[in-house]
């Protein structure tokens, strides 16, 4: 018979295939010039049986195919062009369509983060099954995208497919991920209806729900009416309990006892919590216990060591350890971080380095977090080349510690060249730029970076306010700083917090406006806390408002009954104006407290190590050129027209005392040490822990021009840059 047109013509796809098929019915016969020949002059005829045979070959030839395709999305898939080939390969096929295909089509998208992709692919399909449904869920979740998953779940719902158990573990997972209890609760009432609520998977993840939104209590009755619990579930709920804002270790502790089985996470997180809470002995002794330990037993403990053990404690733990890896070491350095432990945190990097462990990110942020705390900058310059030398990716995270690093060692100039260099630049890095001018003394850079952060579009948040008013406070710009706390709310909706309105009372009251200042405390909505009150006292110190400090002085004792430092200011004014009465009353106080005023120290770095001296302190290794060199410093001083000035020191002894007694003050022996210790015309750096006082002051001013150097000093409030004989804050400060 004749082979109606049709029929010999199919798709493109197929005839190419036919044509390309080495087989009985597909070999020389038909070849592709004799077919295009014999079609086109509608002379190919069959008899019955070979037409038949020819269809049965193809279709044989079509299920083949189907099978490979089958078998292909067995295997993983590693990039995204296999991925797409395997599409094509699924579209010639005719699988396109197979809910069972493209449910393993997906699976492959999840693994490689292709999700959108996969989207597309499913918004092709005609009817969807539930199993492609359950998986564009599973894999929307996998790659982090709980909103996604929520909305593919109400789709799934208005399409009347019913989720099963399989589904709603991940849609409870998604609730937690974005912290909304109110979705949580609504799909654990549909989980109620449908009496899924108690299979152990899905309590599981409920629990985890109520633990991640902070209510344990509920978390606690969904574990109770579990009918079956395995160790996830009974670990679920113990780290609810260890994990809360306030870790409640006594009901952890209850549960983990009674845990019928006991596996190494379980026991992990007994660890972490007791670490969390300081209790290294309790911890140390879970740990002696624990019957596995594995990798993270031991870096749990020896966090928990490096923040709150001892020194030699930590050395002996970390080296008996049977294996270390990265985060090992992090741990270790982290901890002595935190604990302001600097020396030691800088130790164990250079170890980490002569023994060829590769730092990765967290530590090189540590460690760049170690030097900003002491002024390291020689070191937060290696780290800096150190980063770039290993194309480390200079995201906003390692960024931003760079531009903090070198702000709080006073070389803003590195800072703005890492600024501008960065192209991941979130409102953090933002606010360590603004904050690194306003402790500069470089408040219209500040306030400059500040409006090019509105003109970029990116919104200020409550960091951002501070860092601007502590500039409007340090170069005394009292109108700029009132329209910028008014702008927080009308424009940003930023509810001024109590720090908010500390900056706003330190700027009035530097500025000598104490009456204002005490007026706009009396309108706060807030209670006021320490910090207003203090900023108020400093700034009555300040302009010897005797009166107002004692106003001050009241609220600060009834807020707190330890910190001696508003009372030692207190003496101070009274000293200042010569009420040695009240003096002494303010002294019997302090004793009766057992409060002392917090001692000085300073700290410099030299070749990559930090010095550090208390007052009148000989315990460093070249105490005697530091002293022969303050004798100099002092003869020279004097040869210039200084006067020492000696109203902040108030001992009873003479003149003369008071005067030498300065001369020994932790930041002038950091400078003579540093005026010993580097080459002529160096930089010198230092960090004080306080306020740096008056005569200091005067005195650091004279020495750079002296010496002919630039010194930076960096106190409690501010920076200081000395050159030629001027300072940075122009004497306001």
């Amino acid at each position: 018979m004749w082979v109606p047109h049709s029929c010999a013509v199919r798709t493109r796809v197929e005839r190419s295939v036919l044509i390309s098929t080495r087989g009985p019915l597909a070999g020389e016969y038909f070849t592709d010039d004799y077919l295009k020949r014999r079609w086109a002059l509608k002379e190919v005829t069959f008899e019955t049986s070979q037409w038949m045979g020819f269809l049965r070959s193809l279709a044989e030839l079509e299920r083949l195919q189907r099978q490979q395709a089958l078998s292909l999305l067995k295997n993983p898939t590693k990039t995204s062009n296999e991925l797409k080939a395997l599409h094509v390969y699924l579209i010639r096929t005719g699988l396109h369509q197979s809910s069972f295909a493209i449910g393993n089509f997906v699976a492959h998208c999840a693994t490689l983060g292709t999700m959108d992709y996969a989207n597309k692919v499913f918004d092709q399909m005609l009817e969807p099954n539930t199993f492609v449904w359950k998986t564009m869920i599973r894999g929307f979740q996998k790659n982090q995208e709980p909103i996604k998953t929520l909305l593919f779940f109400d789709r799934m719902r208005a399409q009347s497919i019913q989720p099963d158990n399989f589904t709603y573990p991940f849609v409870v997972r998604a609730c937690a991920d974005l912290q909304d209890l109110r979705k949580g609760k609504w799909v654990h009432g549909q989980l109620m209806k449908t009496s899924l609520e108690t299979d152990i998977y899905v309590a599981t993840n409920l629990i985890e729900l109520y633990v991640s939104c902070g209510d344990v209590r509920v978390a606690h009755r969904v574990f109770d009416e579990m009918p079956v619990r395995d160790a996830v579930s009974w670990t679920a709920i113990m780290s609810g309990y260890v994990n809360q804002c306030d870790s409640d270790m006594k009901t952890a502790q209850q549960i983990f006892d009674e845990m019928p089985v006991r596996d190494v996470v379980a026991w992990n997180t007994m660890i972490a919590g007791y670490v969390k809470s300081g209790d290294m002995e309790v911890a140390r002794m879970l740990f002696d216990r624990a019957p596995t330990k594995d990798l993270l037993t031991y870096n749990t403990l020896l966090g928990g060591y490096g923040k709150y053990g001892e020194s030699e404690v930590v050395l002996r733990f970390f080296d008996s350890m049977p294996e270390k890896d990265v985060v090992s070491w992090n741990s270790i350095i982290g901890g002595f971080v935190q604990n302001k432990r600097v020396n030691e945190a800088m130790a164990f990097f250079h170890r980490m380095q002569i023994e060829n462990v590769r730092p990765n990110m967290v530590t090189l942020v540590s460690v760049l977090s170690a030097c900003a705390q002491v002024g390291a900058l020689d070191t937060g310059r290696w780290i800096h080349w150190y980063i770039d030398r290993n194309r480390f990716s200079l995201n906003a995270m390692m960024g931003t510690a760079l531009v903090d690093m070198y702000s709080k060692c006073g070389a803003l100039e590195s800072a703005q060249r890492v600024f501008d260099f960065m192209t991941d630049r979130d409102v953090v890095t933002w606010n360590a730029m603004i904050m690194g001018f306003s402790m500069n003394g470089q408040s219209k850079k500040a306030l400059d970076f500040f409006y090019r952060m509105q003109d970029e579009e990116v919104k200020p948040n409550e960091g951002t306010m501070i860092g601007v008013l502590c500039a409007c406070t340090h170069a005394g710009l009292v109108d700029e700083g009132r329209n910028c706390f008014d702008k927080m709310h009308e424009e940003f909706g930023i509810t001024p917090k109590l720090e908010h309105y500390g900056c706003m009372v330190d700027l009035l009251g530097r500025a000598g406006l104490l009456d204002e200042a005490y007026e706009f405390i009396q309108k706060m909505p807030l209670v006021p806390h320490i910090g207003v009150w203090g900023a108020l006292l400093n700034s009555c110190k300040t302009y010897g408002n005797i009166e107002l400090a004692e106003c001050a002085t009241k609220h600060l004792i009834e807020l707190d009954h330890e910190d001696g430092g508003y009372l030692t200011t207190m003496s101070n004014i009274y000293a200042n104006a010569g009420r040695w009465d009240d003096v002494a009353k303010v002294r019997v106080l302090m004793k009766k407290k057992k409060i002392g005023k917090l001692p000085g120290c300073s700290s410099i770095e030299i070749n990559g190590e930090i010095h550090e001296f208390g007052v009148e302190e000989k315990i460093h290794p070249r105490s005697k050129e530091i002293y022969e060199m303050i004798d100099e410093i002092s003869k020279r001083l004097r040869m210039a027209g200084h006067v020492a000035s000696t109203t902040e020191v108030f001992f009873d002894v003479e003149d003369e005392e008071k005067e030498r007694a300065l001369f020994f003050h932790s930041e002038k022996l950091a400078i003579a040490f540093g005026l010993i210790a580097t080459d002529k015309g160096a930089t010198i750096r230092v960090v004080k822990n306080l306020r740096v006082c008056v005569d200091c002051h005067s005195a650091i001013k004279l020495i750079s021009k002296i010496f002919d150097r630039e010194i930076v000093v960096r106190d409690r409030c501010r920076f200081h840059h000395f050159k030629e004989g001027f300072c940075s804050c122009g004497d306001y400060w």
